[in-house]
Order: structure tokens, then C-alpha cells, then sequence
């Protein structure tokens, strides 16, 4: 996994990267190594610092957290903290899915004698015993493992309309870029419905 990190008013040395490996260890263990990159942004802010977390997993899951402490482990450890309920969370789809994945499989092993003999009747009786579903949780199962790609991309200062752009102009569904109104790490992607969306994290 590719980590940035990243000191504002702070001078990031090799214990403070050390800490922040620790503190996302966990998290990278509960998600099987399924994280693709993480963006660390520590600020110093007056006496206090705030700590940014943003984590990009497989599926193109974003987790992120914020926090400010009096010191980097405080304000690192509670960013960590929000990181890792989501990451909780996420898993427990996962694991629901594969779940659901598995039941539909099993299903399908008899449902090929059950369609055969609908076939023998009328044409009416056979559409019902189609084993449609047991297909689709197959491929929902798989699909996870096939969207995976190790992307490499800096998160680069532009506005919104610049990353709007960016997104229409090319066939990738988000950008991860810093907003160069709030210095801010923001999320835009393509929409179902066409448009775009925006993920800004909360103040």
C-alpha cells in the first residue's frame, strides 16, 4: 500500500511516520491488505495539531477521519479511531456479501435438475425455475477481485471546476485531488444519473 504523508507547519520525521504506520496497522490487517492508498495530513495548528486520514480501499471504498489534539499521537489516534469503524463497517459488507455470494451458489448446485424437468412441461413453467439469481451472486462475489487496480496518482492542488474537467475528460469514474479553496482532500465522482458527485470531509 502507498502512503502519503504529509506535515503542515509540522516537520514530519521518522518517529512521527513510524507512529502513524502503527496507528493504521490495524486497520490494514481488518481489511485483509485490501487497501490501494492513504493520504496523512498532519497540521500544526497553534498548540494543538489535526490530523487528516483519508484511506482508499478495493471497490473504490474512501474511508475518512479528522481529529485535533494537543499532540500528533492525540489527534492521529482519534482520526484512527473514526477509520476504524468505517473500516468495521466495510468489512462486515464484505463479509455479508460474500455470505450472500455462497448461499446463491449452493442454490445453484440443484437448480439445473429442477429447470430440466420444467422444461419437459409447458414453456409457461420452465421460465420460474431460471437459476438468474445463483449467476448474479456468483459475479457480485467475483467482482470485487476484478476492479482492483494499484494506482499510482498524486493528490494534486486544483479547484473544483478544474477537477470537474478532469473527470468529464477522462474515462477514470473519481479523482482525488486537494481542493485549492480549503487545502482540503476532496472526492469527485461520476454519478449514475451523470452528474457528479462531491465528497468534502466534515469540518
Amino acid at each position: 500500500m502507498r502512503l502519503e504523508l504529509t506535515g503542515r507547519h509540522i516537520t514530519v520525521t521518522p518517529a512521527i511516520r513510524a507512529l502513524v504506520e502503527q496507528r493504521i496497522a490495524h486497520i490494514l490487517r481488518m481489511l485483509n491488505d485490501s487497501a490501494i492508498s492513504a493520504q496523512v495530513v498532519l497540521t500544526k495548528e497553534k498548540t494543538r495539531v489535526h490530523a487528516e486520514l483519508t484511506l482508499h480501499a478495493r471497490g473504490e471504498h474512501f474511508l475518512h477521519g479528522e481529529a485535533t489534539g494537543r499532540d500528533v499521537q492525540t489527534a492521529l489516534g482519534a482520526a484512527a479511531d473514526k477509520l476504524d469503524r468505517q473500516a468495521q463497517k466495510l468489512k462486515s459488507r464484505w463479509t455479508e456479501s460474500k455470505r450472500q455470494g455462497l448461499s446463491a451458489a449452493k442454490a445453484a448446485s440443484v437448480a439445473p435438475p429442477v429447470a430440466r424437468g420444467a422444461a419437459r412441461g409447458s414453456r409457461r413453467a420452465a421460465a420460474p425455475a431460471a437459476p438468474a439469481p445463483a449467476t448474479s451472486g456468483r459475479e457480485s462475489e467475483a467482482r470485487p477481485f476484478r476492479i482492483i487496480r494499484a494506482r499510482r496518482y498524486e493528490v494534486r492542488p486544483m479547484s473544483i471546476d478544474d477537477a470537474a474537467l478532469e473527470v468529464a475528460d477522462n474515462d477514470n469514474a473519481f479523482l482525488v485531488f486537494r481542493n485549492a479553496d480549503t487545502e482540503e482532500v476532496n472526492v469527485l465522482f461520476r454519478r449514475s444519473d451523470g452528474n457528479l458527485g462531491l465528497i468534502e470531509p466534515e469540518a
